[in-house]
């Protein structure tokens, strides 16, 4: 039976990434981008999307699973890492970042508890995160899910609480 999953191998170029807010489970009609803008606390998400130029795309249909790092996430980063990547010349590298944040389907904490812990999904910018549960909760590439199923017109948002980096950007 192929569920809601199976779909994720699907490429979504130029999709984008991550936002998230500290509002109810329900957010109604606002879209990802207006969720993580009104938030508050995720400053740090919306200026990367704006410098990435990625605020159109999570403004799109989507659907989209989005992944996303708090203010307090961004800040465990090495120093210099953030305003680094900002910078106009590291787009490309921001973009992949973001990108690896955001699945093309959307996907709640019960479809994610449903399936095999350790399964691997494909992103946006076409790396795969390695998706856990347990009795402790939910986890991404080793970030833990401190909110789930924020949901958005566009999609449904988790929150994370730490950045997570596709291979590439290991290096």
């Amino acid at each position: 039976m192929m569920t809601r999953w199976g779909r994720f191998g699907l490429s979504l170029a130029g999709a984008a990434v991550l936002m998230a807010a500290s509002l109810p489970a329900r957010a109604g009609e606002k879209d990802i981008v207006d969720i993580a803008a009104s938030a508050g606390s995720f400053k740090t998400l919306v200026a990367a999307v704006k410098a990435a130029g990625l605020v159109d795309t999570l403004k799109g249909p989507g659907p989209f699973t989005v992944f996303a790092p708090t203010d307090e996430a961004f800040a465990k980063l090495p120093k210099g890492t953030l305003d680094s990547l900002l910078q106009p010349e590291n787009r490309d590298k921001l973009t992949a970042i973001l990108t690896y944040h955001v699945v093309p389907a959307r996907a709640t904490a019960a479809d994610v508890k449903g399936m095999k812990s350790g399964t691997k999904v494909a992103t946006a910018n076409g790396a795969k995160i390695t998706l856990r549960h347990n009795s402790r909760g939910v986890s991404v590439n080793g970030a833990r899910v401190i909110k789930a199923d924020i949901m958005a017109s566009n999609g449904v948002i988790h929150v994370i609480d730490r950045v997570i980096l596709p291979p590439a950007a290991k290096k």
